[in-house]
């Protein structure tokens, strides 16, 4: 039977109510409301144990039941002790779950057999990144059979990682598996693809692949050990070399090393762009996490569309540049990843321009070069460049890097831009709170400041651009804008940008963040692709990009305002069209209950009439539009659309995780990310409170922008 030491038996809090097994005594599970008989000092460890995750910290995973010792209680400058009453080491084996940092003399679980320190364990952190996950360890205590014992959990440090996790304190019988310390696995190389499997939530591990010659990659992991949620994958190139991939510690019971296989083709249940959720004309990867869109730039026919990647999870981490190309903004091809981390850093954002007139000094042959400035992530965040001479196939770092040593904070995402007026290069980056900065250069390498921005409410992601004003090129203007779209408008004379207008919001939606614009667009038109912000469970991809939209720049009489309206590419995947005769909208009346659709493109024009409501439904999302406010909403989103003529316009395209809504041409950008029911295809338009008029209703079935089996 389960047994509980009689030193400890009045101590609710250390006891377990229900049995672990015939031969566990458990020393504490902290399940109480505080922590008994054991003793404190400082204030790390709270008035009790936590319950789950405190305040500021990441996610504490992998503890049992609903309590746990956690001394980030007033964050990682706390610091205090933890100390058990004594007890007997009746059983062989002493096991726990310990997380946070890693260091032996100020983050960690002592063993302490007359005073003296005899075992001693310590979380997996001590560097930035990591998890809060708590992982199983033990100790074999066997040569202190019968003798009394205490455990003292200690937090000394104050720096990053300076706190600890721990639960569930058990004597055993029986050794649970152990962590094997850096096992590794060779292979031969011989087909295109190697397979890693992935269990969403897992413990992260750090993994490392040698292959021959080349580079080594190293990155975190969350490897399954048995059953897979689903396969990332990596090209390690160089057939018939020899692979040896490390893991920084496993379970000894792990199958994960082994279920590493080699295959030509992706391995997948389900085909690829043929999964369930996945966006059919919005832009995914094919596995792994993606956020900011990065280096947006035309060249030699081809949309190029970089994006931060993490090509071996679910979640943020490991940031790569994913790298896909388009002749049309619409039908994208994956190609593989443009750039790694490096000894400066993970790749953070940035842009791409083409050198035509090879001022960098990069170009080997008759094309020209493409460059790409990124942030590399490191301690400090620093500038650097990469280029490429074969239409972004491949890519070359900088030996010079960084370019730009670090300024402030965590200075980051440089756009630049060709300034022709004075044949330079200008940069815009981001340093800290609101603060931007523009810098100029004659070649890419070498940067001067030219002057501030601050944004109010805004950071990140800059963007920065001229734009005629209402068309014409004879009056333009310039844009500075931050990750969440608010943006001044305002001039640029090489040297000072001075704002005439705004802040005011590019967009009023729920999705949409860290977007930038295209260079080099032939035809001059100002096109944007935002980061659309929503999770897809269960799917092997996550997060996905915003529709290309056109800006153009509009006066009106709060100053000049961006419009954003959908590429025109886009009505290359209209099919079948339903048209609505123009006619009258009375109460009951649904004049789209004939018309069904996955995929739509939805363009309207309605006189609200006397009607107080116009009501949308679209495979059960509501879009409403409030006569009297004259406001559009979406779910919690909305924004105004006034009524022009007596009438307002709308577009709008539904994707199996979005609804992208345009207002009287562009003037309201409402993106709204969701999961669509998949066997919801309803439509429904509808006017509540007196009779409107339809003066046109038009809607697309589209085609997925994928390539179909």
């Amino acid at each position: 039977m389960n047994r509980i030491l009689p030193a400890l038996a009045a101590a609710a809090s250390l006891v377990l109510a229900t049995a672990r097994g015939a031969e566990d005594i458990v020393i504490a599970d902290f399940e109480g409301p505080d922590y008994g008989a054991w003793k404190t000092t400082g204030t790390a460890f709270g008035p009790g144990p936590a319950q789950g995750t405190l305040p500021n910290q990441m996610a504490v995973e992998g503890f049992h039941g609903h309590g746990l010792v956690n001394s980030f209680y007033g964050g990682d400058i706390a610091t205090g002790t933890l100390t058990s009453p004594r007890f007997t080491l009746a059983r062989p084996y002493l096991r726990f779950l310990i997380g946070g940092g890693k260091d032996l003399e100020k983050t960690c679980l002592n063993l302490l057999v007359d005073g003296r320190v005899v075992r001693r364990a310590t979380g997996p952190n001590d560097k930035p990144g990591g998890s809060e996950r708590l992982e199983p360890g033990f100790w074999d205590v066997s040569e202190f059979a019968g003798r009394p014992a205490v455990i003292e959990i200690v937090d000394r440090a104050t720096g990053g990682w300076g706190h600890l996790n721990v639960d569930d304190l058990i004597l055993s019988d029986h050794r649970p598996p152990g962590l094997l310390r850096n096992p590794s696995r060779e292979l031969t190389l011989e087909k295109r693809y190697l397979n890693l499997p992935i269990k969403n939530g897992g413990p992260k591990r750090r993994m490392t692949v040698r292959v021959g010659g080349g580079p080594t990659r190293e990155f975190d992991i969350e490897l399954a050990d048995g059953t897979p949620d689903w396969w990332a994958f990596m090209e390690p190139g160089l057939p018939g070399h020899q692979a040896i991939i490390t893991v920084d510690s496993l379970p000894e019971d792990s199958h994960g090393l082994a279920a590493i296989d080699q295959t030509d083709d992706l391995k997948q249940p389900v085909p690829l762009y043929q999964e369930r959720l996945r966006p059919q004309f919005h832009f995914s990867p094919r596995r792994g996490w993606n956020n900011d869109p990065n280096g947006l730039v035309f060249h030699a026919g081809e949309y190029h569309l970089f994006f931060q990647h993490n090509p071996y999870g679910w979640g943020w981490g490991n940031m790569h540049w994913g790298h896909a190309v388009s002749p049309d903004l619409v039908h994208w091809r994956e190609l593989p990843i443009a750039l790694f981390p490096d000894e400066h850093g993970t790749m953070f954002s940035g842009s791409a321009v083409v050198d035509a007139e090879n001022t960098a000094g990069f170009q080997t042959g008759t094309e020209k070069p493409m460059v790409c400035v990124f942030t590399a992530a490191g301690s400090p965040f620093t500038q650097g460049l990469a280029f490429s001479n074969d239409r972004g196939r491949t890519w070359t770092k900088f030996d010079g890097n960084p370019v730009l040593k670090h300024i402030a904070g965590e200075n980051r995402d440089p756009k630049v831009i060709w300034y022709a007026p004075e044949h330079k290069w200008v940069l815009a980056l981001y340093l800290e709170r609101s603060d931007y900065a523009l810098f100029s250069s004659p070649d890419l390498k070498h940067w001067e400041k030219l002057c501030g921005v601050t944004i109010p409410g805004t950071s990140e992601c800059p963007e920065f651009f001229e734009i005629a004003l209402d068309g014409d090129s004879a009056r333009k203007r310039w844009v500075f804008y931050g990750g969440d779209g608010r943006y001044l408008a305002g001039r640029f004379d090489g040297h000072q940008f001075t704002p005439e207008s705004g802040p005011a919001s590019i967009e009023l939606g729920n999705c949409w963040y860290a977007s930038q614009t295209y260079n080099g667009v032939p035809d001059g038109r100002r096109i944007l692709i935002p980061w659309g912000r929503i999770d897809f469970p269960g799917m092997p991809f996550n997060q996905m990009m915003g529709v290309p939209v056109e800006l153009t720049l509009l006066t009106t009489p709060a100053g000049p305002r961006l419009a954003a309206n959908p590429v025109r590419e886009l009505a290359s995947l209209r099919t079948a069209t339903h048209d609505i005769p123009a006619g009258p909208l009375r109460p009951g009346d649904n004049p789209l209950s004939a018309v069904a659709g996955e995929l739509l493109d939805v363009v309207a024009e309605i006189a609200p009439g006397t009607a107080t409501e116009i009501v949308f439904n679209l495979r059960g999302v509501a879009v409403r539009y409030d006569v009297a406010k004259q406001e559009l909403a979406c779910g919690a989103n909305h924004g105004p659309l006034p009524q022009v003529g007596g009438r307002i316009r709308l577009r709008i395209l539904v994707d199996r995780a979005s609804v992208d809504i345009f207002g009287n041409d562009g003037r309201l950008y409402l993106p709204m990310g969701m999961l669509l029911r998949p066997e919801d295809r309803s439509l429904g338009l509808e006017a509540r409170g007196g009779e409107a008029r339809i003066a046109s209703l038009i809607v697309h079935d589209l085609k997925s922008a994928w390539p179909q089996p």
